[in-house]
């Protein structure tokens, strides 16, 4: 689910699995449906 926060003035997106910010919520959703949080611990690294 992706939750609105406010920084800066300006609302934002956030991705709820990984913690990224968008300025558009379809761009936030998007991402989202596809997120997986590897970024954060990529596999290919291990």
């Amino acid at each position: 689910m992706v939750t609105t926060t406010e920084r800066d003035g300006m609302t934002w997106y956030e991705c709820e699995t990984c913690g990224m910010l968008f300025d558009d919520r379809d761009d936030a959703s998007q991402h989202e449906e596809h997120c997986d949080d590897d970024s954060a611990d990529p596999s290919y690294l291990q």
